[in-house]
């Protein structure tokens, strides 16, 4: 009976290829529901600019619509989930990626019209084309996209948009990564070219600066904001939330130990945490204090970043980066701490509670 079941590595190939396939009809089935609110927003909104009184017509338009759609579909079509419809249509219509699909298939497809006379097939095929493109476009969920449009700023909304795509956040993700103002975080330390990329490429990583945040958020750890936890209580509700860290630290961190033990004769010190940047291709090495970071406390850093780079890294890596978290810091202490153009040593502070947004640019702002 054995002799007829396949081989392991078929097994697996056979799982991977209907797991993919399911994944893409998710994701075409998202993108085709997404394009079609769009266009529903649209017809609502060209249906109501027919009108005279566009506001009570507005109303009217909307809340017949949902008592006919109710009536043939059930529900999901109430006058709020119109509503949003229509926002929708409103905030991506003034996209300027979106604006400039709409623009060149609306080119495209008047000029072949004209050449060829305006044939139906013609027509059809530019408007599938279209169509194609506009679906293309929407990669993420509905539920995604009710959250984005709450973002005024278009370049912020770009950037999670972007974000979560890359790195197939879930909305209770995306909320938690806007909540903590990763944008802002990120923004305030580039220049005007600097914040136009993360707009349009999301998060670059390039250099070890650019994996750095100062504060980093770790509301999820559950720990109080007053210094009642020790630095090992730290460390373990790190561990115990370590997928949590993983996606605050950001993107290419991979785990490789806690409490690292290097050795210097015969006295022993310890890393708290070690990771590995797979897109620096770098360790990362962390050390967690509690309270205001001491020139003591980066010295020790330095010396750890200096035995990984002799004795561990490889000759293809590059250096190692150290991250000294802390709750304080003075920015004078780290800077006469540190050698001239420092790129490897870095000290940020971290919230264990989720500040007010007003708090958090405040507290941004007095890190630069």
């Amino acid at each position: 009976m054995s002799n007829n079941l396949p081989n392991k590595e078929l097994f697996q190939q056979v799982v991977a290829l209907l797991q993919d396939a399911r994944q893409q009809v998710l994701r075409t089935v998202n993108s085709t529901m997404t394009y079609t609110y769009f266009e529903i927003g649209r017809r609502i909104v060209q249906e109501e600019q027919n009108g005279k009184e566009r506001a009570e017509y507005g109303k009217k338009i909307l809340k017949g619509l949902s008592e006919q759609l109710t009536n043939e579909f059930g529900k999901g079509f109430s006058l709020r989930n119109l509503e949003q419809i229509r926002q929708f249509y409103f905030t991506y219509s003034k996209s300027e990626t979106l604006s400039s699909i709409l623009q060149l298939q609306n080119t495209q497809s008047l000029t072949a019209e004209l050449e060829l006379q305006k044939t139906q097939s013609v027509t059809g095929k530019f408007e599938t084309q279209k169509t194609q493109s506009l679906i293309s476009f929407f990669k993420l969920t509905w539920t995604h996209y009710t959250f984005l449009m709450r973002i005024d700023d278009e370049k912020e909304r770009s950037f999670y948009e972007i974000e979560s795509e890359k790195h197939n956040w879930s909305v209770r993700e995306l909320k938690r990564q806007y909540d903590s103002a990763l944008y802002t975080r990120l923004a305030l330390s580039r220049d005007k070219e600097g914040i136009l990329k993360l707009a349009e490429e999301g998060q670059i990583i390039e250099k070890p600066k650019d994996i750095i945040k100062d504060p980093y958020i770790l509301e999820f750890l559950g720990l109080p904001e007053l210094h009642n936890y020790s630095e090992s209580e730290l460390e373990q509700e790190i561990i115990n939330k370590l997928e949590h860290f993983l996606l605050e630290l950001g993107e290419g961190f991979a785990f490789v130990a806690r409490q690292k033990r290097i050795t210097f004769d015969d006295k022993h010190f310890y890393i708290d945490l070690v990771f590995y940047n797979r897109v620096l291709r770098s360790f990362v090495l962390i050390d967690l204090k509690i309270g205001e970071v001491k020139h003591q406390d980066l010295g020790q850093m330095q010396m750890y970043v200096n035995y990984y780079d002799r004795e561990i890294r490889l000759e293809e890596e590059n250096k190692t980066i150290g991250i000294v978290l802390c709750q304080n810091k003075s920015d004078l202490v780290v800077e006469y701490t540190l050698p001239d153009n420092n790129e490897q040593i870095f000290a940020s502070k971290y919230k264990t509670i989720l500040p007010s947004k007003e708090d958090l640019i405040k507290l941004i702002s007095e890190s630069r």
